[in-house]
């Protein structure tokens, strides 16, 4: 072939993929796609998932297919979708564990910065401060106040060595300056026996956990984490209101597989802001407290890097370490 000829073959073949291009993203998604939630049905999480999973369908015009593969914390879910083919059609739904884990944990298979890329961020949601009515105190302020009069006679619950209200305790009290000692449990649900006859004092709980016993007043809600009040809880002061400078969110981020092409980051970004702007999907978040909460990839991907690094800190200071 002359040289000529090879110059209009290779043009030819550009121009070709050029036009390629555009016309893939247009047909994406043309099957289901796989939403892992790396938890057990129950949780936020799944509550959370399945209700997004429905409206990204229907804004996508595919379905997506909400998936429990739960273990290790999050690490088993989250690290299949890492290693997932990076087309778009398997995507993550995950918490704060998400930053936690590979802080926590000296060999966690996924690597977050690399090979998981942030679709966007879903929802947040504070924590809220609860306590054994036996323990006598009826604010945030008295409770400080017991604290530092009383050091050491406080035990706080948690879901486990690590988790995000294990880590709200121990930011309490790097915050407060009160001694407390630990107790983890096997998810929060199962310290709420423990709240309710006083073996422990306190705990730091998601508003879905805490909600069916803080409305019977089996446990007494104190405070919440946001940087706002809860609609849920518009009467409880955040701990900010109560006088220490400390936020907690059980945010949920949207992630996919690093090498997703960007067009179809960007359609599945576009869903899911469409999907937050439904007010049947806002009106099912608001009954445990989760408000909306889209951002671009490139503004979610800097809100996890500054988690981890404020993670980093607390669990550095409180020398938290896996057994």
């Amino acid at each position: 072939m002359s040289l000529k000829l090879r110059t209009i073959a290779l043009f030819a073949a550009l121009a070709g993929a050029v036009l390629a291009s555009p016309a893939s993203a247009q047909k994406y998604p043309t099957k289901p796609i796989k939403l892992i939630l790396p938890y057990n049905p129950g949780g936020i999480i799944d509550y959370v998932g399945r209700l997004l999973a429905k409206h990204m369908g229907d804004a996508l015009g595919q379905t997506v297919v909400a998936e429990n593969k739960p273990g290790a914390g999050g690490i088993l879910g989250t690290d299949y979708a890492a290693r997932s083919t990076p087309d778009g059609y398997t995507i993550v739904l995950m918490d704060p564990a998400v930053v936690i884990n590979p802080i926590l944990q000296e060999h966690v298979p996924y690597d977050l910065f690399n090979q998981l890329e942030v679709i966007s961020f879903v929802s947040s949601s504070p924590e809220v401060l609860v306590v054994a009515p036996e323990l006598g105190v009826k604010s945030y302020k008295e409770l400080i106040a017991y604290g530092k009069a009383n050091p050491g006679k406080l035990n706080f619950a948690s879901a486990g060595v690590g988790t995000t209200p294990h880590l709200a305790g121990e930011l309490f009290k790097q915050t407060t300056g009160i001694e407390a000692t630990h107790v983890p449990y096997k998810g929060i649900g199962a310290s709420f026996t423990d709240l309710m006859s006083n073996k422990v004092q306190f705990a730091f709980s998601s508003i879905a956990g805490a909600l069916p016993f803080t409305s019977s007043n089996k446990v007494l809600a104190l405070a919440t984490t946001g940087e706002k009040r809860s609609s849920v809880y518009p009467d409880l002061p955040t701990v900010r209101e109560g006088g220490t400078d400390f936020t907690v969110d059980l945010w949920l981020t949207l992630f996919a597989p690093s090498d997703v092409p960007k067009d179809v980051v960007e359609k599945l970004n576009g869903a899911v802001k469409t999907a937050l702007k439904n007010p049947d999907l806002i009106a099912a978040f608001a009954k445990v407290g989760v408000e909306p909460r889209g951002t671009s990839p490139e503004e979610g991907a800097a809100l996890v890097k500054t988690e981890y690094a404020k993670w980093k800190d607390v669990i550095s200071s409180a020398k938290i370490k896996l057994q």
